[in-house]
């Protein structure tokens, strides 16, 4: 899991570049509190604002510059969580945290090769699909107390202060999410056997072989997807693995000629893409529990697939 930054020599000089060298650090906190980076990204240009709208004498005096950093852009996602709920209750269908590809191959428009390191959030366990899922049903004060402390090692003294709290109601939030994670996570195999079993789903879904579609789906899977309104989609989950089968084997069906499918990984677990004459459709991720898939999530929303590249270099190489 991702580590608590240690600012180190900006406490003798907070300049540009050791308030700038927070902006990873920022992102990766922000990503996995809002599941949005186009959100995380806001996040860190108003805490950024808020830094340098402060006098010379007024940052001098700030002992730990990159802990402040941290601090206020923790402070603005709990405020952001609030407000989010309200939001995704007028969504479109179900709301499903925005999904990152390999960092090689995300596109933001910056710097020669269009990557902008500062941007790419450490794939690790806490920012799989699942586990942003979960998180997503927490509720504000559990999901910043849970991610400031257990994924980037904050005490709960520190803790307490970002969220309004004292350290041992904190340590209560922390314990309540973190079942909350255990009861809802299965268990995740080799990435190599989920890699095998995607791949295996891909064959029987292009073949609309819906008896290997149903093998491979645990008897209650759920299949969700997330349009947001800018794409066709099934609103509504999609329960039990046999039902799943017959949904995808005529989405196949009746899809146009030109579409392919193409494993990649996805928020650091393997998934698959969706094109449409190299046209990105669709980006899938999948829990996967044993020999069987429980989860997929199907994001068609074209705001959160920004990131992906129209043809990707597994595609290319395939």
């Amino acid at each position: 899991m991702t580590t608590r930054s240690e600012p180190g020599d900006d406490r003798a000089d907070p300049g540009l570049s050791a308030i700038m060298s927070e902006r990873r650090q920022l992102i990766n906190l922000a990503y996995r509190l809002l599941g949005s980076l186009a959100d995380a990204e806001d996040v860190v240009q108003e805490t950024y604002a808020r830094w340098y709208a402060m006098s010379a004498p007024e940052q001098a005096a700030i002992e730990s510059p990159g802990a402040w950093l941290m601090k206020v852009a923790s402070r603005i996602c709990l405020n952001l969580l609030g407000s989010a709920r309200a939001r995704r209750e007028t969504y479109v269908g179900d709301w499903i945290p925005e999904p990152l590809p390999e960092p090689a191959e995300w596109i933001t428009g910056r710097g020669a090769d269009g990557i902008d390191p500062a941007d790419r959030v450490t794939l690790d366990e806490s920012v799989t699909m699942a586990f942003l899922v979960v998180l997503e049903a927490m509720t504000p004060a559990e999901r910043v107390a849970f991610v400031l402390h257990d994924v980037f090692r904050y005490p709960f003294g520190e803790v307490a202060e970002i969220v309004g709290r004292t350290p041992a109601a904190c340590r209560q939030l922390a314990s309540s999410a973190r079942r909350r994670i255990r009861t809802s996570r299965a268990p995740a195999g080799p990435s190599a056997k989920q890699a095998g079993i995607v791949r295996d789903f891909r064959a029987a879904w292009e073949a609309k072989d819906i008896d290997a579609l149903i093998g491979l789906l645990d008897p209650d899977a759920t299949a969700t997807a997330d349009g947001g309104g800018l794409a066709v989609t099934h609103l509504h989950p999609i329960v039990g693995g046999e039902r799943i089968a017959r949904a995808y084997a005529e989405i196949a069906r009746i899809a146009p000629g030109g579409r392919t499918f193409h494993e990649c990984t996805v928020n650091g677990l393997p998934g698959l893409v969706a094109r449409q004459d190299g046209r990105l459709l669709t980006v899938f991720a999948f829990e996967i529990a044993g020999d069987r898939i429980k989860h997929i999530w199907a994001v068609r929303n074209p705001e959160k697939l920004r990131l992906w590249r129209p043809v990707s270099r597994v595609a290319q190489a395939e």
